[in-house]
């Protein structure tokens, strides 16, 4: 009884659970397959060899990032944009070259490439509309 675990903090009240940082990502999209394809085809990044159904997840480090199908109850048609208010970062290699690279597919880009603290940024819609920042500095 001496020790307490990694997840767990000692108050007055008792012992509380406490969550320790983000450790998956998932997008609920319309189209799974056709989402993951995006992903693959336009960013690069590479299927896992497994998930679970009705998802597809990529081999993102340091966090698996996922397209899945919809839960019960969600409409990602009802609202401005899905996830409107949540923030999407994904590291790149160079922002630029895959700014040029959406931009001439004719991904609509939502901002220009900028200077940041966090490297060259931009944002681009996916095929969902979601919002997705890529950064090419950590």
């Amino acid at each position: 009884m001496g020790t307490e675990s990694a997840t767990t903090e000692s108050t007055g009240a008792g012992t509380v659970a406490r969550a320790t940082g983000p450790d998956f990502i998932a997008l609920q999209v319309r189209d799974v397959e056709a989402a993951a394809q995006f992903y693959e085809s336009r960013l690069g990044l590479t299927r896992a060899p497994a998930a679970p159904p009705g998802a597809v997840v990529f081999t993102t480090s340091p966090i698996p990032f996922a397209v899945r199908e919809p839960l019960p109850g969600v409409d990602l048609d009802s609202g401005d944009r899905p996830g409107n208010g949540m923030a999407l970062w994904l590291r790149c290699d160079d922002a630029q070259a895959l700014h040029d690279s959406l931009a001439e597919a004719g991904v609509e880009i939502l901002r220009a490439p900028a200077p940041s603290p966090f490297g060259l940024t931009f944002a681009f819609a996916d095929l969902d509309g979601y919002a997705v920042t890529l950064h090419d500095a950590g």
